[in-house]
This record gives structure tokens, sequence and C-alpha cells, in this order.
């Protein structure tokens, strides 16, 4: 397997795919770098350098008991990419690991990257608070909390068969090959290490991070995400980073990596290739 070993010890697991210009993808909660197969196979496919890394406490990386926050999974990402000696890098984020993009940003600069890309991503912050009215409430991560103490494999597979790829819309095509997909990857990961980021992904306030993005970026949500509400999160962070492109995927669950992966897929292929996408004016 290929790894790197972190400052603290903890060994980073990561795929390397392909050659040409470097692709550094961050995967969501609770999942892994497989998350990410279906882009990777496809950009991989049209000249790029694909490279996705288990987070740590996910997929085949180690769980450590501590770090399971965003400012040691930004440093986790930078000693990747410093390792690998990447430049011209370009850094995508799903879910959570838009937050993680946006931290790296925050804390370790541009230096290495030429474009950001996030995807139905966290920040700039998904809690609701005096200032961010449009967030979530505390109670719906204390229920997640909760449900991943009761019983986690039942709570994997109830998100997945529901709100996560929209399967509990009215005429959604199921798929209970997505379904076990999520499952297998959440089950993979440390119990403590998937409780812990829950506090991560929800209450870490990106905003001063998304201020200091300054290479192009490209923000992709689904206007049906019932995971991250498309109103306090891409809407306000197209606010916040400079001249964003923000494209909004009309009917599109949280998931759409793999609902909508051959949209998603073009769509990432213009943007590397510095080709025209035509977005919504933020």
């Amino acid at each position: 397997m290929s790894t790197i070993t972190t400052k603290d010890g903890t060994q980073i697991y990561y795929k390397d795919w392909g050659t040409g210009t470097p692709v550094v993808l961050s995967h969501g909660w609770p999942l892994s770098s497989d998350s990410w197969e279906s882009q990777m196979f496809f950009l991989a496919s049209n000249g790029f350098r694909c490279i996705a890394h288990d987070r740590r406490g996910h997929g085949r990386s180690s769980q450590p008991w501590n770090g399971n926050d965003m400012d040691t999974y930004a440093d986790d990402l930078s000693e990747l990419i410093e390792a690998l000696d990447l430049k011209n890098t370009v850094l995508i984020g799903f879910s959570a690991g838009g937050g993680e993009v946006a931290r790296y940003i925050g804390r370790h600069g541009t230096k290495r990257l030429a474009k950001a890309a996030l995807i139905s991503a966290v920040p700039p912050l998904m809690l609701k608070t005096a200032a961010n009215p449009g967030g979530l409430p505390i109670k719906a991560f204390d229920g997640i909390r909760a449900g991943s103490i009761a019983d986690r494999s039942k709570f994997y597979k109830a998100l997945a068969k529901g709100p996560f790829f929209g399967f509990n819309r009215k005429g959604a095509k199921v798929s209970q090959g997505m379904i076990d997909w999520f499952w297998l990857q959440g089950m993979q990961a440390g119990h403590k290490n998937t409780f812990d980021c829950i506090k991560a992904f929800s209450e870490t306030d990106f905003t001063g991070d998304l201020k200091k993005f300054d290479v192009p970026t490209l923000i992709i949500h689904g206007d049906d995400d019932q995971i991250v509400p498309i109103g306090a999160a891409a809407l306000a962070s197209a606010k916040l980073v400079k001249n964003p492109i923000l494209k909004i995927y009309k009917g599109a669950p949280h998931g759409l990596t793999e609902t909508h992966k051959e949209k998603l897929n073009a769509d990432l292929l213009s943007f590397l290739k510095g080709e025209k996408i035509v977005g919504v004016k933020s």
C-alpha cells in the first residue's frame, strides 16, 4: 500500500492513479478515497494524475485517538502534498473534504495550488449560530452522534437509504449498490474518529479560510441537498471566495459524486482544462 507517515506517527494511505497535472481529492464523512473512484478513473483516463487519501481514522489509514479535527486534517493533507512534492495542484473536496481543502488553504496557502473545487461542501459553517441563522441546529448533529453510538451500522444504512443519495424522494431510483458502497466505507472507519469528525465538519467556521482563496475556484452543489443545505453552504461560500464559478445541479442530492457522476466528471474535466463553464452569478 502507498502510505506516508505524518509527524505524529499517523499512517495516511493514498491512491495515485495516472500521470499529468496532479489532482488531489479529499473525501467526505464517513467515507474514504474509494468514494472518488468514479472521478479518479475518468480524470486519470483523460490525462490527469489523480491522488486521493484516506483521512486519518478513515479507510486504510491509522485510527489515532487524537487529532480528529480540521486543523490536523489540513496538516495531514499538506504533509501528503509535500511528501509527493506536488506543484500546480488542483484540490477538490467533497462535503467534509471541502472543509479540509478550505482549512488547508487557510493554514498553508496556495503556493502549490493552481485551482480548487468544492463539491457539496460544508463551508463556510454548517452549525446554526446567531451569526449564521441559516445553519442547522445543534440537535441535528447531536442526532448523528446519538445514531452513531446507538448502532453505527444501522445509522449508516439508513443515511444511505434516505437523504444522502436522495433515495427518500418520490420517484427516486434506489440503488442497493450505492447503499452498500456507502455502508462498507463507513464501517471501515474508526468509531472514535468518525464520532469526533462530526464536530469537526459541523462546528468549524471556514469563513476566514474561504477569504484566502486566490486561485480559480469551482463550487458545485445540488439544490436538493438534504445533508448540507445549499443556502448556508455553497451560496454562502460563493460570496466569500473571490470570483468563483458557482454551478447548481437542479434536483441533485448530497451524494452527487455518484448520482450525477457523468455531469460532475464532465464539469471537472472542463474546469481542469480551463474551458468555460456556465455557472450562476454569485
